[in-house]
């Protein structure tokens, strides 16, 4: 029997295997979180070097009531529109478990540059040692500061985006269900980057790219027991947006999906589902790329072409005045 040709082209393919190469495999022995943590960089305290173009800022903001500040850092763009700007609340991934400023701060300077706006990257408490609602609340609370901040920070209050990728897309995901479910700041969009929505992984896509594209459903298996522990509630709407039975009211949404992703048909049936309820939503997939392929920024062109899409998408984004009652 043929084998079936590889859906990754020849570079991804390469980029792919050298990411999973040096990443702990649930296949080759149990996964834990110290071990994740150094592969990921987390805490490691290296930055990558300034992007042209973009200031840094690092300070601490609000958490929810009763728990620690919150770690953030600014970017914003030296060039750009001579009047205020859209302002991006941005979570990283990493299973709810690892990854922190420092590892996604190249992807929030390429967000500032190709968009224009104020970015403001979160350090949310993380899994295991703070569970699900942890990181949604500390989520939320970081959107609220930032949007409450949006003219002092010089940005537009009417042009306020939350987003993510992977797990953070997922909090950004909740973040909107919280903004409208609780009464709080109207928000112009969501950008979901290769989004964690659904505990469940039964999707088609789940099975067909569960392994072999660096980011398996097995990692994504072990990250939700992480991110919920023994009694959580994986079919809570800010733990699973994509099982939320309401999604009317929601900002427009942007989903950037892998074609070979475990998460890719929850990405798509969270696009679907938040179309029939009449929230503008584009789904753009990208062919021949794999889970977390923005990091391969300057090898892959679909990397690039993600960026400038989501940036010339953030920068046209406006809130819609909320209708009453809403």
């Amino acid at each position: 029997m043929t084998a079936s040709p590889d859906p990754l082209p020849p570079l991804a393919r390469r980029i792919a295997d050298a990411m999973s190469a040096r990443f702990p495999d649930p296949a080759r022995g149990p996964l834990d979180v110290a071990s994740l943590r150094r592969a990921s960089g987390t805490g490691a305290g290296s930055r990558p070097g300034p992007a042209d173009g973009v200031d840094t800022l690092d300070r601490r903001v609000p958490g929810p009531p009763g728990a620690p500040d919150l770690p953030v850092r600014l970017y914003r763009p030296r060039a750009g529109a001579t009047g205020p700007g859209p302002l991006l609340v941005f979570f990283h991934g990493g299973g709810w478990v690892m990854c922190d400023l420092d590892t996604h701060d190249a992807t929030c300077r390429q967000l500032a540059l190709h968009s224009g706006a104020l970015v403001v990257s979160v350090a949310y408490r993380k899994a295991p040692e703070a569970r699900f609602p942890a990181a949604a609340e500390d989520a939320y609370a970081a959107a609220v500061w930032a949007a409450a901040q949006a003219d002092r920070l010089g940005c537009d209050p009417a042009r306020v985006a939350v987003g993510g990728d992977s797990s953070g897309g997922g909090l950004a995901a909740a973040v909107t269900l919280m903004a409208r479910d609780r009464g709080g700041p109207p928000l112009a969009a969501q950008l979901l980057l290769y989004p964690a929505l659904d505990h469940r992984l039964t999707s088609a896509s789940a099975a067909d790219y569960a392994t072999g594209f660096f980011h398996t459903t097995a990692h994504m298996r072990w990250y939700w027991q992480q991110y919920l522990g023994p009694d959580g509630d994986g079919c809570h709407p800010y733990a699973s947006p994509g099982l939320a039975p309401d999604l009317t009211g929601l900002p427009p949404a942007l989903l950037v999906l892998p074609e070979c992703d475990p998460l890719r048909d929850e990405g798509r049936a969270h696009g679907r589902a938040l179309r029939a309820a009449g929230v503008p939503a584009r789904i753009e997939e990208y062919r021949g790329t794999f889970h977390g392929f923005l990091g391969a920024l300057g090898a892959l062109p679909a990397a690039e072409r993600a960026f400038e899409a989501a940036g010339g998408w953030l920068g046209s984004v406006r809130c819609e005045p909320r209708a009453a009652g809403q």
